[in-house]
């Protein structure tokens, strides 16, 4: 990842100097770092909240409900995960994370998940096909209340940041039955 941001920091720099732009890219350089910085701060209080709702309901045994509700569905979609691993609960919580819109706080979770996963793996080497699908879904994900997108259209001055919630909510239930379904197909095409 550094070195994919070094080509591109160091790209944008010959650009600039090539293009006689050096002044510009400066001025921007200077003030939209502050705005990442004030972004990313405005941001860390929505994912305090969503982590530690997120670890009181596990604490409390409400995710292992959750989990035992979808674990009929869930087992569909992951076959090889044994009931009660502790990979399942946290793709439980990563998914309700980014179901409510706090994809940044669903992360943690994520990283939690494909460590389990990892456990369950016998090829140490390659990813599973449940290590497949978990990242296929996270990176699909349905989001019943988009955060992220409603505070951006905020802080642009949007008069109805939330009209997006029902595009939003249809377009990324399509995008995961697209994921899941082509996730699967290409799985047992893959064993034929």
């Amino acid at each position: 990842m550094g070195k994919i941001w070094f080509w591109m920091i160091s790209i944008g720099i010959v650009g600039s100097i090539c293009t006689n732009n050096l002044a510009q890219l400066n001025e921007v350089i200077l003030n939209e770092s502050s705005k990442g910085i004030e972004f990313a701060v405005s941001l860390a209080g929505i994912m305090a909240l969503w982590m530690g709702i997120m670890n009181i309901a596990k604490d409390s045994g409400l995710i292992n409900k959750i989990g035992d509700i979808l674990y009929p569905i869930l087992k569909k979609i992951f076959p090889s995960i044994p009931k009660g691993h502790k990979a399942m609960s946290y793709i439980v919580m990563n998914m309700v994370l980014n179901m409510l819109g706090a994809g940044n706080g669903a992360t943690a979770f994520g990283l939690k998940a494909m460590n389990e996963l990892q456990t369950l793996n016998k090829r140490k080497d390659t990813a599973t096909n449940d290590m497949v699908m978990f990242l296929v879904i996270n990176i699909s994900s349905i989001q019943i209340i988009p955060f992220t997108m409603i505070k951006l259209r905020l802080d642009g001055g949007s008069s109805n940041p939330g009209e997006v919630i029902i595009s939003t909510l249809f377009a990324t239930i399509v995008s995961t039955i697209v994921a899941i379904t082509s996730c699967k197909f290409l799985q047992r095409r893959r064993y034929k």
